[in-house]
C-alpha cells in the first residue's frame, strides 16, 4: 500500500533530521536537541506543499532564532532522490517544502495499480473490534435515531475495517426484563379486548399504545381465536410475546438489510439469563464488596466505580434490571476477544458511559477499552418545517417510513454528513432532489460523468493507454495538481475516520472530490487535446473514478455510470 502523503510528510521529518544532523557534524548547530515538529499542509498552497515547525520548536533549546536554524537547515539539506522539488524558508521560521512531478506520477500510479482496493490498508491492523449499534427495542418499530445510528454504525465498522483493523458488527436483542414484560402485557389487554368486551381489561398507562400492539393481536386472533383467553394470564402473555417478538425482530433485519446492513450476530439478551452469566456478575461484585441489599433489592456501588449515583442490579421482585444484564454483556464481548468495543448511543445514553466503563473495571477488565459513539438527535424537515407524522402511515415516522420515501444511498449519505456528537436536520426535499444541491446526487453525478466521458471518447475510437512519465508530467495545471493532492489524501482520510470514530469525513471526502473533478474537468480540456496530453487526463481521470467508487463503495453508496 502506497500511501503518498504519509509517505511525504515521513519524508520532510527525514530530510529535516538529516540535514540537523549534518549541521551538527559540520559544527554550525549543537548537538542532542530533540525537537518535536510538526508537519503540515498549508491551507494555501502557493506556501508550499508542506512545511516544518523544526526551526521554530529548537530554537529556545538551541538558543538560536528560528530564521537563523531554518537557513542552516537548508544548507545541508539534500533533497536529491526525495518527492521534493524545493524548500524554502517562510514567516518566522518555517520550513516550506514543494513536491516534485515525481510525487504527483507516483500517486497516480498508486491508483491505477491498486485500483479497487486504492485507499484500504493495514495501517491499524492487529486488533479486533467489534461496533454494536441500533440494538433498537425489538418491542416495537425502529425510529429515526436508529435510523441515524444505523447508517452511522455500519459507515464507521466499513473505515474501520479499511484501516486494517479486524472488524466485527453485532446488534443486541433486549428479548428479555422489564421491556418484554411490559410487551406481554400490552398484547395480552389488546388480545383480550377483541373477546370480552366491556369486560376487558384496560390499557395501563405506561404500556405500549401503538398501532403494531393492535395488528399483533388482532393477526393472533385471527390464526387461533380465542384459545388464550381461559389460559392463566402468564401463560397468555407467554404465548403472545412468543408470536409476536418473532415477527417484530424478523421486521427489523428485513428493514435494516433494505438499509444495506448485515450484521456478523445478533446477540440475544435472554441468552446472558440462561447461560448464566447475569448470575456470575452479580457473584462476582458481590465477592469484590460491591453491593448491598437496600429496601429488598439489590444495588451496586456504581458511585464508587465511575457512576453518579448506585445502580440497582436485582429489583425486590428478584428479577435481574437492564444494567445488570448490560454489565455481562459488556463483560461477554471482552471475554470473545475484542481488543475494543465500541457502542453507537442515543445522546440520552450519555450518563450511562462512566457507569458502564466503571462496570468493566469493577469486573476486572479495563474500562478504558470500551468505546461510546453518542448519536445527537435528527430533525425531519419539509419546505422549513418540522416533520413528525409520516404522509403515508399519518403516524410517527419510522426507519421503514423513511426508506419508502427517499433513496437509501440519500439516507446513508445524509447520516453521516455531520459528526455523531452535531445535531442534524434531515431534508427530505432537498434528499429526492436530483441537483448539484442534493450532495449524494452531486457525488454520484461527478462518477456518472467520468464514466460518460470514458464512454463517448470509446465510440470515437479514444481507449485509455498507459502513459510515460514524461507524458504525466504534462499534468501541470493548478486543477490537476491540486486534484491529484486531493486522491492523493484518501488513505489518510480512511485512517483518520478509523482513529476519530468519525465516518463523516468520508461524505466530506466525496464532496470535496466531486468539487474538485467538476473544477478540474471546467478548466482542463480532456476530448480534443493533443494525444499527449488527453491520455495523461484521462489516467487523472480514471483516478478520480477509482478513488469516487471506491469510497461510496465503503459507505455502500451506489456510484452509477449514467443519470
Amino acid at each position: 500500500m502506497i500511501h503518498m502523503i504519509q509517505n511525504a510528510k515521513d519524508q520532510v521529518l527525514a530530510l529535516t533530521n538529516a540535514a540537523y544532523e549534518a549541521a551538527v557534524a559540520a559544527g554550525k548547530l549543537p548537538a542532542d536537541v530533540a525537537v518535536r515538529a510538526n508537519v503540515e499542509i498549508p491551507k494555501d498552497t502557493a506556501n508550499g506543499d508542506y512545511t516544518t515547525t523544526f526551526a521554530l520548536a529548537a530554537a529556545k533549546d538551541m538558543k538560536t532564532s528560528p530564521r537563523e536554524i531554518a537557513g542552516v537547515l537548508l544548507e545541508n539539506m539534500n533533497l536529491e532522490g526525495s518527492y521534493f522539488a524545493s524548500a524554502e524558508i517562510a514567516g518566522a521560521g518555517f520550513l516550506n517544502f514543494r513536491l516534485a512531478e515525481k510525487w504527483y506520477r507516483d500517486v497516480l500510479a498508486a491508483v491505477e495499480s491498486e485500483g479497487e482496493a486504492y485507499g484500504r490498508s493495514d495501517t491499524l491492523k492487529g486488533q479486533r473490534i467489534m461496533v454494536e449499534f441500533v440494538s433498537a427495542n425489538p418491542t416495537g418499530p425502529m425510529h429515526m435515531g436508529n435510523a441515524r445510528g444505523g447508517a452511522l454504525g455500519d459507515c464507521l465498522a466499513s473505515v474501520l475495517d479499511a484501516a486494517g483493523y479486524d472488524v466485527w458488527r453485532e446488534f443486541y436483542i433486549n428479548d428479555a426484563g422489564n421491556q418484554i414484560e411490559k410487551f406481554g402485557l400490552s398484547l395480552e389487554v389488546r388480545y383480550l379486548q377483541l373477546f370480552l368486551g366491556d369486560q376487558a381489561p384496560e390499557m395501563p398507562e405506561d404500556a405500549y399504545h401503538g398501532d403494531d400492539i393492535r395488528e399483533h393481536a388482532r393477526h393472533y386472533a385471527d390464526e387461533h381465536g380465542d384459545t388464550l383467553v381461559a389460559l392463566p394470564s402468564d401463560q397468555r402473555r407467554k404465548a403472545l410475546v412468543a408470536y409476536a417478538l418473532p415477527l417484530n425482530i424478523e421486521k427489523m433485519k428485513a428493514d435494516l438489510l433494505k438499509y444495506r446492513i448485515e450484521y456478523d450476530q445478533w446477540f440475544r439478551e435472554s441468552s446472558l439469563h440462561d447461560d448464566g452469566e447475569v448470575r456470575e456478575v452479580l457473584d462476582l461484585l458481590g465477592q469484590k464488596g460491591l453491593t448491598y441489599e437496600k429496601d429488598g433489592a439489590l444495588w451496586y456501588k456504581a458511585s464508587e466505580n465511575g457512576g453518579e449515583k448506585d445502580e440497582v442490579l436485582v429489583r425486590a421482585n428478584g428479577t435481574p434490571t437492564y444494567f445488570a444484564a448490560d454489565i455481562a454483556y459488556h463483560r461477554n464481548k471482552f471475554r470473545r476477544g475484542f481488543d475494543t468495543c465500541i457502542d453507537v448511543w442515543g445522546a440520552d445514553h450519555h450518563g450511562h458511559v462512566a457507569r458502564m466503563k466503571g462496570a468493566m473495571d469493577a469486573v476486572g477488565l479495563d474500562g478504558s477499552k470500551l468505546q461510546v459513539v453518542l448519536i445527537q438527535l435528527v430533525r425531519l424537515m419539509r419546505d422549513g418545517e418540522v416533520v413528525r407524522m409520516s404522509k403515508r402511515s399519518g403516524k410517527a415516522i419510522q426507519l421503514a417510513d423513511l426508506l419508502d420515501e427517499v433513496p437509501v444511498d440519500a439516507a446513508r449519505f445524509f447520516f453521516n454528513l455531520r459528526e455523531a456528537n452535531s445535531r442534524m436536520d434531515f431534508d427530505l426535499d432537498l434528499a429526492v432532489e436530483q441537483s448539484a444541491s442534493n450532495p449524494v446526487y452531486y457525488v454520484q453525478y461527478a462518477h456518472a460523468r467520468i464514466c460518460s466521458l470514458f464512454r463517448n471518447l470509446q465510440s470515437e475510437g479514444v481507449t485509455l493507454r498507459p502513459c510515460s512519465p514524461e507524458e504525466l508530467s504534462l499534468l501541470s495545471a493548478p486543477e490537476e495538481k491540486e486534484l491529484i493532492r486531493h486522491l492523493a489524501a484518501y488513505p489518510g482520510e480512511i485512517v483518520a475516520a478509523a482513529k476519530d470514530y468519525d465516518p463523516a469525513r468520508m461524505t466530506r471526502y466525496c464532496m470535496d472530490l466531486a468539487s474538485l473533478f467538476h473544477k478540474f474537468y471546467n478548466a482542463c480540456r480532456v476530448k480534443g487535446e493533443e494525444e499527449r496530453l488527453l491520455q495523461a487526463r484521462l489516467s487523472l481521470c480514471a483516478a478520480a473514478r477509482y478513488t469516487l467508487k471506491n469510497a461510496l463503495i465503503l459507505l455502500k453508496i451506489d456510484a452509477p455510470e449514467s443519470m
